[in-house]
């Protein structure tokens, strides 16, 4: 019998569908996943649902979307990394036989290689989505090395508060957040949020933009001091410009924070076990996956909700 999942369909920008689709018969070193949470990214999946996502390996429509799921597997294979019953995060899958799975998390149901799963705690629960986000917070904290942590980050969006928490977590000093939404200030760990025009310093050193705001740059030049550096850790669908004289005088370097790796995860699943890093007050909105349409349009256009978490339950 051909095996199908319930998945969240993107069918081409600004449609979206909730229906059966194929997928692959599992191989020996695949698992079975059935999902129980999955998170709608703001970034990636925001560009696929408008359809400005540049031209990305594998991008053609329809595809499902989200790499921010957690679940149980329920068929283990012959890899001897799982077994049935075990909690685990996913990162994507492209186990389909008629839809692109890009990145492919959003379904009751993946066939997922074994090496791509990672265990967690089961005390974690729906937080294991935010695990994708505090990798690459990890990996864009240390894109210069532990000397050269951020002192002052763009955006206090979920992404801006894990930068902001792993910079504490790995010994460095509070760093500055700039966010101009007034509503998005709290929620602040042991840092300080203020708007732009609020803060009065010139002589930061490191400056991680995840705002993925294209025009910012002349503005966070001009805070730099002599040698300072700048890491793009958002996603960028527009050119990056800015002006050359100050970045000269400066000497500014420009670092730009890729996808995160296994290690990346993993390493901040460990600050995570140790209680170095909170995941705590990060999920603001929850949706059975039953009503998604109205979710994505809640994650995208409500600044309130800092991730919204869709549950897979019901479907199982």
């Amino acid at each position: 019998m051909d095996r199908t999942a319930t998945a969240v369909v993107f069918e081409k920008p600004g449609v979206m569908s909730l229906r059966n689709v194929g997928l692959i018969t599992p191989g020996d070193n695949d698992c079975v996943v059935e999902v129980l949470w999955s998170g709608i990214s703001t970034g990636t999946e925001r560009l696929l649902w408008d359809g400005r996502m540049p031209a990305f390996p594998g991008l053609e429509y329809p595809l499902v979307p989200g790499y921010e799921s957690v679940g149980r597997v329920v068929e283990a294979g012959s890899s001897d990394l799982h077994k049935e019953g075990d909690l685990v995060f996913v990162p994507g899958s492209a186990g389909y036989t008629d839809v692109r799975g890009l990145f492919g998390a959003s379904a009751d149901s993946l066939v997922v290689g074994a090496d791509r799963l990672i265990p967690i705690d089961e005390s974690l629960g729906d937080q294991g989505i935010l695990l994708a986000l505090a990798a690459t917070a990890y990996h864009a904290a240390l894109r210069i090395g532990k000397h050269a942590l951020p002192d002052l980050i763009i955006g206090h969006g979920v992404l801006g508060r894990l930068l902001a928490r792993v910079v504490i977590a790995l010994g460095g000093d509070a760093p500055t957040v700039w966010e101009t939404n007034a509503s998005r200030h709290g929620g602040a760990l042991g840092y300080q949020v203020v708007t732009p025009d609020a803060d009065t310093r010139r002589d930061y050193k490191v400056v991680a933009d995840v705002s993925g705001d294209a025009n910012i740059l002349d503005s966070l030049i001009a805070r730099l001091s002599p040698g300072g550096q700048v890491i793009l850790a958002g996603f960028y669908h527009a050119p990056l410009n800015f002006s050359f004289p100050p970045a000269f005088q400066r000497e500014v370097s420009f670092s730009i924070a890729a996808e995160w790796q296994k290690p990346d995860l993993e390493s901040a699943l460990g600050l995570v076990r140790e209680q170095a890093l909170s995941l705590d007050g990060l999920i603001t909105h929850h949706q059975s996956v039953r009503t998604a349409a109205p979710a994505y349009r809640m994650a995208f256009g409500d600044p309130d909700c800092l991730k919204m978490v869709l549950d897979w339950r019901c479907m199982h």
